[in-house]
């Protein structure tokens, strides 16, 4: 134990010789665990946004860089729109932290800005279709010679190699072949999408914990990697249990609506005015449940006495629990349930989430300025650190309106340079 620590501490000692001697511009705040680490992001939608964003979060300069005219298509996928722009909400939920820089990666001198930064960078996250950037002379293959400290994460839809890996990447349709939607919805209904971009949001959370993986084995070797993560690997590895269920059992998954396969009684149930989830994961719990809705009876049954036997007489318990639930409100049995073993809660809708005195009394939710919006509010970051930092510092940036800023002060360009870009459309900076 004592040789560990030893070198956990030295490890330690060397992420942060290396953070300081490798600060850049644009650095934050002593308390930023990424300060002084520059990304370049090359990623539209949800995973790769997802992804840079949790990095910016903790400190990263976040460089996204965008289509001359038109930029990530998630800006426009409204509505909704925010205070009457053309700034959707969608893109306002996954981009805070970031600088916008406009580039025509088709043009020569376009691919020159992004060898360059790569040069001064830590990081580089996209999400093209496989192939795409290596025809532009921007895959991993080109860069880690002119940059061979970056680590080039790529986000794919089907990963790198395979029959499907040509194939553009969407969460609805990972969710397809990986069989969450075929063991998600009701009992005896059809396949239901999740209703967020779940297997998104999984993708990116890997490939932010692959990053700085990386970044600890760089500190290391001194030498960036490439990383792939995909959207259909992720699924796959999501299904935990259910996954596990068939390759050690050959069993096949089903539907089971809020219920658990395993668990009774683990789901939702209506009540006089709404809907309540409640769970019940001993017989200690089960107990509990009994007395608070006073039915002692049903906790000594021998029908129920055990969660395998209540497994197995799932359906005439629950149409009893059902029977009982509907009596009350949710409030109601919320403040019977005040202090319960087992796990319960409304299933609200969005202004019962935001509402709620215990949502509001942790301060997730962030109100900012935004140059064009006006006051925009945002979830903040979900993770607290004792000694460091976890923050939302700026607004999702507007199309190309780091531009400027960023060729100045990173690349050191001069205006004359500048200009000549713009006017041969391979940059663009924001304009009313």
């Amino acid at each position: 134990m004592k040789f560990i620590n030893e070198f956990a501490n030295k490890q330690l000692k060397f992420l942060g010789k290396y953070l300081l001697n490798n600060r850049r511009c644009y650095c934050n705040s002593p308390n930023n665990i990424l300060e002084g680490i520059k990304v370049i992001d090359m990623t539209r939608i949800i995973a790769g946004p997802f992804c840079t964003m949790i990095l910016g979060d903790l400190g990263a300069e976040i460089i996204k860089i965008e289509k001359p005219g038109s930029g990530d298509e998630a800006r426009k996928w409204g509505p909704p729109f925010i205070n009457n722009t053309s700034e959707s909400c969608y893109f306002l939920s996954v981009n805070r932290n970031k600088k916008s820089i406009c580039v025509d990666l088709k043009s020569q001198e376009g691919k020159e800005i992004i060898y360059e930064l790569a040069k001064c960078s830590d990081i580089l996250v996209e999400n093209y279709v496989p192939g795409t950037l290596d025809n532009l002379k921007l895959g991993y293959d080109d860069l880690k010679g002119i940059a061979p400290q970056l680590i080039y994460c790529s986000i794919t839809g089907y990963g790198s190699k395979g029959p499907y890996m040509k194939r553009p990447g969407y969460d609805v349709i990972a969710q397809s072949v990986g069989g969450l939607l075929n063991i998600t919805g009701p009992i005896d209904g059809e396949p239901v999408k999740v209703g967020v971009a779940v297997t998104d949001i999984a993708t990116g959370l890997y490939a932010h914990g692959a990053i700085l993986a990386a970044l600890v084995h760089k500190t290391k070797t001194g030498k960036g990697q490439k990383i792939d993560c995909d959207l259909l690997s992720t699924q796959i590895a999501s299904l935990i249990n259910i996954g596990s269920n068939y390759l050690n059992s050959g069993k096949e998954a089903q539907r089971w609506g809020t219920a658990h396969e395993s668990l009774v009684p683990y789901q939702m149930f209506k009540t006089a005015d709404g809907y309540l989830t409640v769970g019940a994961g001993s017989d200690l719990q089960f107990k509990d449940l009994c007395e608070k809705i006073e039915r002692k009876d049903l906790s000594s049954d021998p029908k129920y006495k055990s969660n395998a036997l209540r497994v197995e007489n799932r359906k005439e318990l629950t149409g009893i629990l059902e029977t009982i639930l509907r009596t009350k409100t949710n409030k109601e049995w919320m403040d019977i349930f005040v202090e319960s073993s087992f796990p319960c809660g409304p299933v609200n809708k969005l202004n019962e989430v935001f509402s709620d005195p215990h949502v509001q009394s942790i301060d997730l939710v962030k109100t900012l300025e935004h140059p064009k919006m006006g006051k925009i509010n945002i979830v903040g970051p979900p993770v607290k650190y004792s000694d460091a930092l976890n923050e939302v510092r700026s607004p999702p940036p507007l199309l190309g309106e780091h531009t400027e800023n960023v060729l100045k002060n990173c690349l050191k360009y001069n205006e004359e340079k500048i200009n000549h870009l713009k006017r041969k459309k391979v940059i663009q900076q924001y304009s009313e």
